[in-house]
């Protein structure tokens, strides 16, 4: 099993086009060493080369699939690598990307949770626009952990599983979540057993839920906030990370210290990690503890074999 980090950035991408807080302002200015980043998604393949999953279309998804040519194998005059399109949510930074998609000509394979299928025929109606164009054939995903499988990819095997986050503010959910809002997903290859737990936007930990994360090769958890009051100490906003359905990495019940419980064997990477998170400057303090604890930051074009 092949996972290509599309992108690693939460929803404005690094740097933000009309942010200048110290990461912005900096990696500008070449004053601070850390890499841009595009919005969030990855790409996941039984084997490099093979038909693949797309979880979460980002808004910057054409920048992607040109910057990973394993996504266009140019087999016939139209063509993608994209077998099917799986959402982990409805939010912005993980739908609109579906536009770009709309020349595919035919209906687009996706799946997602009732929830989600409401948020974006309502609130946010991006697969009504894109009946207009493609169509989409939208297949239930049951956030209950029932496997499932994508045509053109049947060797990852794919569990779905509701998490406590915060619904899309279009949705009717917003203030009164209900499961599949937001959910994570353990994707397993069939053939060597070997799995992954993908959860970009993860704003509690259960015991159940670590259970399920102590059973995973890899875990790519929510890297958006490094501390809880992030966004309010700079004035960008009045809502904490968890206010807003992210679980902050540092602090008492922070990311860091479930990682810190997980086997020694499993690999640890945050993602969805935003502009103003003080790990993307590589010489940071911050940089240091995570790497202290094993704990890796994904970055666009990285691959990760299982």
């Amino acid at each position: 099993m092949r996972i290509t980090i599309l992108g690693s950035s939460a929803g404005g991408g690094f740097p933000q086009w009309n942010c200048n807080c110290r990461n912005c302002a900096g990696v500008r200015a070449g004053a601070v060493r850390a890499k841009a980043r595009t919005q969030s998604s990855i790409f996941v393949q039984g084997d490099a080369g093979a038909d693949g999953v797309l979880f979460n279309a980002s808004p910057d998804i054409l920048e992607q699939i040109r910057s990973h040519p394993t996504l266009q194998p140019g087999r016939a005059i139209r063509d993608t690598a994209i077998a099917g399109v799986v959402l982990m949510d409805g939010q912005i930074d993980h739908a609109t990307g579906l536009f770009m998609l709309r020349e595919l000509g035919r209906p687009l394979p996706l799946w997602c949770t009732d929830p989600v299928h409401e948020d974006l025929s309502t609130g946010n109606p991006v697969l009504k626009v894109l009946g207009h164009y493609c169509g989409v054939d939208r297949q239930r995903i049951e956030p209950d952990g029932t496997a499932f499988a994508v045509p053109g990819a049947p060797q990852l095997s794919l569990r779905a599983f509701a998490l406590s986050s915060k619904a899309a503010p279009y949705s009717p959910h917003r203030d009164a979540p209900v499961p599949g809002d937001n959910i994570g997903m353990l994707i397993s290859d069939a053939r060597s057993g070997r799995s992954a737990f993908y959860a970009p936007g993860l704003g509690e930990i259960t015991p159940a839920l670590f259970d399920l994360m102590c059973g995973a090769d890899a875990v790519l958890v929510d890297g958006t906030f490094w501390t809880d009051d992030e966004m309010i100490r700079l004035g960008l906003s009045k809502k904490s990370a968890r206010d807003i359905g992210h679980l902050p990495q540092s602090g008492a019940g922070g990311m860091m210290q479930w990682l810190d419980k997980l086997p020694e064997h499993t690999r640890r990477f945050l993602i969805h990690i935003n502009n103003t998170n003080p790990i993307l400057d590589e010489d940071s303090p911050e940089r240091a503890r995570l790497a202290a604890h094993g704990i890796e930051v994904c970055e666009d074009g990285m691959t990760l074999d299982f």
